[in-house]
C-alpha cells in the first residue's frame, strides 16, 4: 500500500512540476504579467510625450504667435519699442548694506 501512494504522489508531483515551474508555468507567467504592465505604463508616458510634441510642431508650422512666445521665454526677446520691467522677489534679495 506504501508503494501505491509513494507512486502516485510521484505522479501528481511530476504532472504538477511543470505547471509551477516549468517554461510557461504560473511564475513565469506572472513574472510576464508584471513586465507587460511596466511596459504599458512606460508607453502611456512616451504617447503622452509625443503627443505634446506633435502639438508644439503643429503651433509652430501654423503660426508666430509661437514662435514669437518662445523667443520671448527662452531667449529673453522683446520688440522695438517695447519697454521690460524685471520684477525682483523681495525674498531672493540680498538686504541692503547701511554704510556710515
Amino acid at each position: 500500500m506504501r508503494w501505491l501512494t509513494a507512486t502516485l504522489v510521484s505522479v501528481i508531483l511530476a504532472l504538477q512540476w511543470p505547471l509551477w515551474f516549468g517554461k510557461g508555468s504560473w511564475f513565469r507567467v506572472w513574472q510576464l504579467d508584471k513586465q507587460l504592465q511596466e511596459q504599458r505604463a512606460i508607453t502611456q508616458k512616451l504617447i503622452a510625450r509625443n503627443a505634446a510634441l506633435d502639438a508644439e510642431v503643429r503651433d509652430l508650422k501654423q503660426g508666430s504667435d509661437a514662435i514669437e512666445e518662445r523667443a520671448r521665454n527662452e531667449l529673453g526677446m522683446i520688440r522695438d519699442g517695447e519697454v521690460f520691467f524685471q520684477l525682483l522677489d523681495s525674498s531672493k534679495r540680498p538686504p541692503p548694506r547701511v554704510t556710515r
